[in-house]
């Protein structure tokens, strides 16, 4: 984790945003999302792109549309949140929204849309996302609440995610030794542990594209391994009090949880697991 001690503006009398997209080798992605950005109808926002050095023909696309463009940079970087702390650090706005290269807005209105409904309440503000499928297209709600066991199973989608830039200054910036699950680390340290303010606003915002690292199934092994490692750093007593069971000792907690994906399966196991919990001793353990 990062933790920068760098002053920013208390102002809060009007409200601005900052749209960092983040890229390495995907011109065609990236074209689709910037065209998004710079084609909305309010011209509100601050435009920072982020490219990690390609050699596709991405620094061209960004050349071409330099002129709406706030800040664009193109150099080697050690990583996707590497890349999104550079952009954290150069930004003005007092919320970031991180659109990457292939994820586009939902429509032209879309931040008109938003400025509509952002306000000074709340320090985190998640939207709706819409999951590119080959086959078909799924809108993404999370508007059921928001708890522990919310960020076990699940995770906002950072394409929809509005978050105060203050936010990373007062708890740490992403952490560049996770590859995947550093904005899932983010999130529930900051809600579960910080208990930041957060707030749901029913409104589509992008497109996700699902061929991006962290939708890969190849890479759902190291997206695992890399959820139990920040729950063991941030709530070990949660691990241990599971621990404790013997049925439940040696699982990964991700893992089991993640399980529910195959939906008859995983309620006959969550059955079979609130059978078991309630009828072993409970070892000294008040209820709370």
């Amino acid at each position: 984790m990062q933790k920068e001690d760098v002053l920013i503006s208390n102002n809060t009398d009007s409200i601005s945003i900052t749209i960092i997209t983040i890229n390495y080798n995907n011109n065609e992605g990236l074209r689709k999302t910037i065209e998004s950005v710079v084609n909305q109808d309010s011209q509100n926002f601050e435009y920072i792109v982020i490219d990690g050095g390609s050699t596709d023909g991405s620094r061209e696309t960004i050349e071409k549309f330099s002129k709406k463009i706030d800040y664009w940079v193109s150099e080697k970087d050690s990583g996707i949140y590497n890349a999104m702390n550079k952009g954290i650090k150069i930004a003005k706005g007092d919320f970031i929204l991180f659109l990457n290269s292939g994820d586009w807005l939902f429509e032209e209105s879309t931040l008109s849309k938003v400025n509509l409904l952002i306000n000074n309440k709340s320090d985190i503000f998640y939207c709706n996302t819409i999951f590119k499928y080959d086959k078909k297209d799924v809108i993404v709600k999370y508007d059921r609440k928001i708890s522990f066991k919310f960020f076990i199973e699940d995770n906002f989608c950072h394409q929809a995610t509005f978050i105060r830039k203050k936010l990373f200054y007062d708890i740490f910036f992403y952490n560049e030794k996770l590859k995947i699950a550093s904005d899932w680390e983010f999130f529930i340290y900051a809600i579960c542990i910080k208990n930041v303010s957060h707030q749901y606003l029913d409104i589509v915002v992008s497109n996700y594209d699902l061929r991006g690292i962290s939708s890969r199934p190849e890479f759902r092994d190291l997206s695992l391994g890399e959820r139990q490692q920040v729950l063991n750093t941030h709530f070990p007593m949660f691990i241990s009090d599971l621990e404790m069971n013997p049925q439940l000792k040696d699982k990964r907690i991700p893992q089991l949880l993640h399980i529910k994906k195959f939906k008859p399966a995983w309620k006959m196991l969550k059955g079979f697991i609130n059978f078991l919990l309630f009828f072993l001793p409970k070892q000294g353990h008040k209820k709370s």
